[in-house]
């Protein structure tokens, strides 16, 4: 069985989605501490042809509490406010309509809690870009938050019987495949391929939200690019 652990991201670039579509089981790794300016509750968009840092309001966030314990602020206005942003930087992209429609259901979802909302995006998202791998949240399952780094993910590993995780080529330094022998099971580092698409007329601002690669692309062209990537 593949797994997959990663914290949960608003809206992340393709390269989370492929790591999704990659395993038999995603776990959103959120009872671990809030990241401040990580990229939890912020992505990048498009906007007059240059990357834009859009950030989702929180409630007392801090790095003392885990992603699980953080709550969306409580201002109604962040979330028209999002949209206005996003209906000025896109009205024009081919797959505009659709794309907006799902972006105005995610915001609008009926929770505040930051986990929570964001599990319930991937949801929608998912069923809209038809990626069917199971998603799990760590928080009430695993009851191993004594254990930290490497060994808190082997003992996940172990838990759900992976035979083979996968993690994003940034932790390369963190895991050692080796120890994931020994434990009988194999890791991978998801690298992702450079991919391209027509950004209106502008010369190309790569990994951006896939916020902007539905703008721009049907499902089906997604579903090819989530095969864009190399395991190391």
């Amino acid at each position: 069985m593949r797994l997959a652990i990663m914290q949960p991201y608003f809206l992340p670039y393709i390269g989370y989605l492929q790591l999704i579509q990659a395993v038999d089981k995603f776990v959103f790794y959120d009872d671990v501490n809030y990241i401040n300016k990580g990229w939890v509750n912020r992505n990048r968009m498009l906007l007059n042809g240059q990357e834009y840092l859009f950030t989702i309001p929180l409630k007392d966030a801090s790095q003392n509490k885990r992603i699980n314990e953080i709550s969306l602020s409580d201002d109604p206005k962040w979330r028209d406010k999002l949209l206005k942003t996003i209906e000025q930087s896109y009205k024009k992209a081919p797959y505009f309509g659709e794309t907006f429609g799902l972006i105005e259901q995610i915001l609008r979802l009926p929770t505040t809690n930051l986990s929570e909302w964001i599990f319930g995006s991937f949801g929608l998202l998912n069923a809209h870009l038809g990626i069917t791998t199971e998603i799990v949240a760590s928080s009430g399952i695993y009851q191993n938050t004594h254990l930290k780094a490497q060994e808190r993910i082997l003992d996940i590993c172990r838990q759900e019987r992976a035979t083979h995780y996968i993690n994003p080529i940034g932790g390369t330094e963190l895991y050692d495949k080796a120890t994931f022998e020994t434990e009988g099971m194999t890791l991978n580092f998801l690298k992702t391929n450079r991919i391209e698409y027509p950004q209106f007329k502008n010369e190309f601002v790569p990994w951006l939200s896939i916020l902007d690669v539905m703008m721009f692309n049907t499902p089906e062209t997604i579903q090819d690019f989530l095969e864009e990537y190399a395991l190391v």
